[in-house]
């Protein structure tokens, strides 16, 4: 089964958590991604240890839910090197009661467990409970590997910080805003400026930001000539 990715087949709330979901079995993991979405995650899934480990290396994610039954995942677990700040909570699928030796590392009390057979239910209830006591999240708007914190102005790409100004921090948050919409000149020097500036000004400005946010694949900002600019794939 491909991996699921944030985009235009599978667009969530934009407030919605990000989810990894590490299952081997392709109706449950189907089964997972799709209620999941259904209640306004973003999901993506992977079917290995050695799969997730890239992910969470990559990506900042909310919650993973792992099957404890994976053949590699004492792999994940020596693999793993998360500062606490980075370790998301860990919801099991588990038919053990023995879970606090299994991925120390990567859960860190924060974890729960469900067993299998399961019911979704259950599922999203842990979830909630898991997300609620992490408390609230770091992230502001976001797309794929995109992400801005408002609280302190910074953003990631990736685990890479991205060192933004203050303006190019407004056009990039105006942009993600927007995602996969095309935004004209006059809207951005509005939201940016508040005022209008020439256009040589904008493109300087979009010229900065691109080249600090597309370093890695995929290239998220795009121009649609005689249009404007969107962010997105």
């Amino acid at each position: 089964m491909p991996t699921r990715l944030p985009g235009p087949a599978h667009r969530a709330h934009p407030d919605g958590r990000h989810v990894l979901v590490v299952v081997e079995d392709a109706e449950t993991t189907e089964l997972l991604a799709t209620t999941m979405e259904l209640a306004g995650y973003r999901v993506n899934t992977v079917r290995t240890g050695a799969e997730a480990l890239v992910r969470l290396v990559e990506h900042r994610f909310d919650l993973v839910v792992l099957d404890v039954t994976l053949p590699d995942l004492q792999g994940l677990s020596r693999g793993s090197r998360f500062t606490p700040a980075d370790r998301p909570p860990v919801l099991f699928l588990t038919a053990y009661q023995s879970l606090g030796r299994l991925v120390p590392e990567l859960g860190a009390g924060r974890e729960d467990y469900v067993t299998k057979p399961f019911r979704i239910a259950e599922v999203l209830a842990r979830a909630e409970v898991l997300l609620r006591d992490r408390g609230p999240g770091r992230e502001g708007p976001s797309y794929g590997d995109l992400v801005l914190d408002d609280d302190t102005c910074q953003a990631w790409r990736g685990r890479r910080e991205i060192d933004l100004t203050p303006a190019e921090y407004r056009l990039l948050r105006h942009l993600l805003l927007n995602a996969e919409r095309v935004l004209s000149k006059e809207q951005i020097c509005r939201h940016v400026w508040g005022e209008g500036r020439a256009d040589n000004a904008i493109e300087k400005l979009v010229s900065r930001l691109r080249h600090k946010v597309d370093r890695e694949v995929p290239v998220l900002i795009h121009t649609r000539r005689g249009f404007g600019y969107w962010l997105g794939r």
